[in-house]
Protein backbone atom coordinates (compact mmCIF):
# COMPACT_ATOMS: atom_id res chain seq x y z
CA UNK A 1 0.00 0.00 0.00
CA UNK A 2 1.50 3.22 -1.05
CA UNK A 3 1.82 6.20 1.81
CA UNK A 4 1.58 9.25 -1.14
CA UNK A 5 -0.58 11.61 -0.40
CA UNK A 6 -2.12 13.00 -3.24
CA UNK A 7 -1.66 16.66 -3.19
CA UNK A 8 -4.48 18.85 -4.66
CA UNK A 9 -5.21 22.67 -4.33
CA UNK A 10 -8.00 22.22 -1.55
CA UNK A 11 -5.63 19.69 0.66
CA UNK A 12 -2.04 21.02 -0.06
CA UNK A 13 -1.71 23.77 2.92
CA UNK A 14 -3.10 21.16 5.62
CA UNK A 15 -0.54 18.58 4.35
CA UNK A 16 2.52 20.62 3.15
CA UNK A 17 2.87 23.92 4.49
CA UNK A 18 1.89 22.91 7.98
CA UNK A 19 3.26 19.50 7.99
CA UNK A 20 5.79 18.76 11.33
CA UNK A 21 7.68 16.69 8.34
CA UNK A 22 9.99 17.32 5.76
CA UNK A 23 7.76 16.61 2.31
CA UNK A 24 8.83 15.52 -0.66
CA UNK A 25 6.66 16.46 -3.61
CA UNK A 26 6.67 14.96 -6.91
CA UNK A 27 4.82 17.10 -9.70
CA UNK A 28 3.78 14.70 -12.65
CA UNK A 29 1.75 13.80 -15.30
CA UNK A 30 0.03 10.98 -16.53
CA UNK A 31 1.69 11.34 -20.05
CA UNK A 32 5.40 11.70 -18.88
CA UNK A 33 7.58 8.96 -19.86
CA UNK A 34 9.98 10.24 -17.21
CA UNK A 35 7.27 10.45 -14.50
CA UNK A 36 6.69 7.19 -15.01
CA UNK A 37 10.25 5.95 -14.82
CA UNK A 38 10.65 7.62 -11.23
CA UNK A 39 7.34 6.51 -9.56
CA UNK A 40 8.23 3.48 -8.55
CA UNK A 41 11.16 4.86 -6.92
CA UNK A 42 8.90 7.68 -5.15
CA UNK A 43 7.06 5.04 -4.35
CA UNK A 44 9.25 3.00 -2.59
CA UNK A 45 11.10 6.15 -0.49
CA UNK A 46 6.92 6.94 0.47
CA UNK A 47 7.33 3.55 2.50
CA UNK A 48 10.95 3.26 3.62
CA UNK A 49 10.38 6.99 5.17
CA UNK A 50 7.03 6.77 6.46
CA UNK A 51 7.02 8.64 9.78
CA UNK A 52 10.38 10.45 9.00
CA UNK A 53 8.94 11.83 5.47
CA UNK A 54 5.96 12.96 4.14
CA UNK A 55 5.86 12.15 0.79
CA UNK A 56 2.85 13.97 -1.92
CA UNK A 57 1.88 13.74 -5.58
CA UNK A 58 0.72 16.49 -7.46
CA UNK A 59 -0.80 15.90 -10.81
CA UNK A 60 -0.25 18.96 -13.10
CA UNK A 61 -2.58 18.23 -15.59
CA UNK A 62 -5.57 18.31 -12.50
CA UNK A 63 -3.26 20.90 -10.50
CA UNK A 64 -2.51 23.53 -13.28
CA UNK A 65 -2.73 26.06 -10.39
CA UNK A 66 -0.23 24.30 -7.52
CA UNK A 67 2.07 23.25 -10.48
CA UNK A 68 1.78 27.62 -11.40
CA UNK A 69 2.37 27.99 -7.53
CA UNK A 70 5.66 27.06 -7.44
CA UNK A 71 6.90 28.10 -11.16
CA UNK A 72 6.32 24.58 -12.54
CA UNK A 73 7.81 24.21 -16.29
CA UNK A 74 9.30 21.11 -16.36
CA UNK A 75 7.99 17.67 -15.27
CA UNK A 76 8.63 15.63 -13.38
CA UNK A 77 9.76 17.99 -11.27
CA UNK A 78 10.56 17.48 -6.94
CA UNK A 79 10.37 19.64 -4.54
CA UNK A 80 11.41 19.54 -1.12
CA UNK A 81 9.43 21.57 1.41
CA UNK A 82 11.04 22.06 5.04
CA UNK A 83 8.31 24.16 8.11
CA UNK A 84 6.71 25.81 4.84
CA UNK A 85 9.31 26.65 2.98
CA UNK A 86 10.82 25.38 -0.04
CA UNK A 87 14.14 23.87 0.51
CA UNK A 88 15.35 21.69 -2.52
CA UNK A 89 14.61 21.98 -6.12
CA UNK A 90 15.00 19.61 -8.78
CA UNK A 91 14.07 18.47 -12.23
CA UNK A 92 14.00 15.41 -14.07
CA UNK A 93 14.04 11.50 -13.48
CA UNK A 94 16.62 10.82 -10.72
CA UNK A 95 18.21 7.41 -9.47
CA UNK A 96 16.79 6.53 -6.24
CA UNK A 97 20.12 7.79 -4.40
CA UNK A 98 19.85 11.34 -6.02
CA UNK A 99 16.05 10.82 -4.57
CA UNK A 100 17.60 10.34 -1.42
CA UNK A 101 20.19 13.43 -1.36
CA UNK A 102 17.60 16.30 -1.70
CA UNK A 103 15.76 15.11 1.75
CA UNK A 104 18.32 12.93 3.82
CA UNK A 105 20.04 15.38 5.60
CA UNK A 106 16.39 16.95 6.88
CA UNK A 107 15.19 14.00 8.29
Amino acid sequence: MSTEVKLTASNFDAEVMQSSLPVLIDFWAEWCMPCKMIAPLVDQIATQYAGKLKVGKVNVDEESELANRFGIVSIPTLLVIKNGSVVRQRVGALPKHELENLFKDLI
